[in-house]
């Protein structure tokens, strides 16, 4: 089964709410119809959601404000069973979706806490409380207005997942009488109107969300014991019901329960919810399957570099880290085993694997040396430049960024203050110069506008930024220039290709962004939101990963992230935004980054030695 790739939107909902009624609408957008808000009351609302870009508008509200309560699409008629305010309700209201809302009968009896979904044109309200005790019968309608008893649950709960797989419907958890989440897995057979216990969930959990995607069944978040109490999880897990079994399928961005969810196409978006201490949240996630972040049970599920490793050049801290694929530090440096080379190791403003995984080149941007280190004991290979010296003379650099090394062994290196980019032979010759020193300006194919970027490519050539003007070039090693174009950004940084005619670079600035363009300057695509949690503090470095994510190291916000080009969630997270530190899942002003595949392989940049 394929892992999860979950996802935080970069936009917020306009104002936190959670135990609402998340349905799908057309044109793919959500229907969120009630719920509480941030003050705890039963909102009246119901409102469209817009997917691409968290548009909320208000289309109707509801005859009986409600949260807790039960929903389920039934051909163009979306359903709203019970909930509450100061108690339990048995109103059922119909609308059409959008449209205006009608009260279209009355459940047998009082329910809340309750889930729902269907099977053909058949709705089912399973679980539930009335106000004095929890609800077992399952019922069945096709209208919201007749209703009747095809099943009655082996344990009763409240708050349960549920969902509808191969004709029977599947009751993940729940909240007991006495308030604590069981862990029991209940299958519903509407035909047979059998119940049977069928497995247990790795942890007992209750307000969480069960979603049917191609065929899987996913359950996320909800409330766990954690200690002494309740704290909301992020794990989503694949369900396996062939054995009633439970694979790790990956994990929330943030941790939340009771939330409302629905499925639309191939993913699932969960709005809302309630975090810990049961704040409601204005988050919107979305999960969707996808074998390029690994197999359900695998370690790193849920992963965008699954099976591979991740170099951090972790520039504020002066060090490097190697993170796992489960987001773990293996390796870091400099260490008590591996001592800092001679001048020091500070400001590694990049770094790459080189010679098939077995060491690393790092440029020191503010100590005006590259170095290169074996990998992983760390012991010194090789080295050019001065330490804490600038110059322009044979041997040395100033203000050194994104050194590789090519296929032939010798090193290319950007040399911004200089204004000009250099091929060093292993020996430290300098074997090619573009560009000219004292002349920082564009101006091919003697002048480079402080170059910051120069990224190898598989004809021979080099990628080249420049700071000044904005222009990104091809040259060949002996300085002709292929093409060249300006970009209406910023500051580009470090270009990247990812097609035949297509580049991808990131916008050093604040907001930052993520641009695809082509050779002729147009954008294709970009990534800048100036609001949420998806905002950029000056990205320097964006590269395309074989999952199909963007990782890109977002300096200024002390973060590893990885966005997903299609939805623009962030589907992974390595540091805490704005939050510099040197403790485990902390970074400071992260400023380059690499990916070691299986074999040795180097999968962003294989035209590299």
């Amino acid at each position: 089964m394929p892992a999860i790739e979950a996802g935080l939107l970069p936009w917020q909902l306009a104002a936190p709410i959670s135990r609402e009624v998340v349905l799908p609408a057309p044109t793919n957008q959500l229907l969120i119809a009630g719920g509480l808000d941030s003050a705890g009351a039963s909102v009246p609302g119901i409102f469209t959601l817009g997917t691409s870009n968290g548009h909320l508008t208000l289309v109707g509200d509801l005859s009986v404000p409600t949260h807790d309560a039960a929903g389920v699409v039934i051909g163009r008629q979306a359903l709203v069973f019970g909930g509450g305010t100061t108690g339990p309700s048995s109103a059922a209201q119909r609308f059409e979706v959008p449209g205006t809302v009608e009260a279209s009968g009355y459940l047998p009896a009082a329910r809340a806490d309750a889930a729902a979904t269907s099977i053909g044109g058949t709705a089912f309200v399973v679980g539930g409380y009335d106000g004095a005790a929890l609800d077992p019968e399952v019922l069945a309608t096709t209208d919201g207005v007749h209703y009747s008893n095809v099943a009655r649950l082996a344990v009763a709960v409240r708050y349960p997942a549920v969902a509808a797989l191969d004709g029977k419907i599947y009751v993940f958890g729940g909240q007991a009488s006495n308030g604590q989440p069981v862990s029991t897995v209940q299958a519903v057979d509407p035909r047979s109107h059998q119940v049977t216990l069928v497995g247990k969930l790795p942890v007992p959990v209750s307000g969480a969300v069960a979603v049917d995607l191609a065929g899987t069944v996913y359950l996320a978040g909800g409330d766990a014991p954690a200690g002494p109490s309740l704290r909301p999880t992020a794990t989503v897990y694949a369900f396996d019901p062939s054995r009633h079994s439970f694979l790790r399928a990956g994990s929330l961005p943030v941790a939340v329960s009771n939330a409302g969810a629905a499925v639309l196409g191939h993913r699932a978006w969960i709005v809302g919810g309630e975090v810990a201490g049961g704040t409601p949240t204005s988050t919107v996630q979305v999960l969707e399957p996808n074998f390029g972040f690994g197999d359900a049970g695998m370690r790193g599920a849920g992963s965008p570099f699954f099976g591979d490793q991740l170099l951090v050049a972790d520039r504020g801290n002066n060090r490097l880290l190697v993170l796992n694929d489960a987001g773990q530090v293996i390796w870091a440096y400099p260490s008590k085993h591996a001592p800092p080379p001679p001048g020091g190791f500070y400001f590694p403003d990049d770094a790459f694997f080189i010679r098939h995984g077995t060491a690393i080149i790092s440029n020191q941007e503010e100590n005006e040396t590259i170095v290169e280190l074996a990998y992983p004991s760390g012991r010194l290979l090789w080295s050019y430049g001065h330490p804490r010296a600038p110059g322009s003379a044979h041997g040395y650099l100033n203000s050194p960024d994104d050194a590789y090394v090519l296929k032939n062994g010798d090193i290319t290196v950007a040399d911004p203050m200089n204004c000009r980019v250099l091929v060093i032979s292993p020996q430290k010759r300098v074997l090619a110069q573009i560009g000219t020193p004292g002349y920082c300006v564009h101006g091919p194919p003697t002048r480079l506008g402080s170059p910051n970027g120069d990224t190898p490519l598989a004809d021979g050539d080099l990628l080249i930024s420049e700071v000044n003007g904005s222009w990104v070039d091809e040259y060949t090693r002996a300085g002709h220039l292929v093409w060249d174009t300006q970009l209406p950004i910023g500051y580009p940084s470090d270009p990247q290709q990812i097609g035949p005619a297509t580049y991808l670079v990131a916008d050093y600035e604040d907001p930052g962004a993520v641009i695809e363009f082509n050779r002729k300057g147009r954008v294709l695509y970009r990534y800048q939101p100036t609001s949420g949690p998806g905002v950029l503090n000056r990205p320097s470095l964006v590269e395309l990963l074989p999952s199909g994510a963007f990782m890109l190291n977002d300096d200024y916000n002390d973060r590893m992230v990885a966005i997903d080009p299609v939805t623009g969630a962030l589907v992974w997270q390595y540091g805490a935004t704005g939050e510099a530190g040197t403790s485990p899942g902390l970074l400071n002003t992260p400023d380059g980054f690499d990916v070691l595949g299986p074999g040795g392989t180097n999968p962003t940049h294989p035209a590299t030695g």
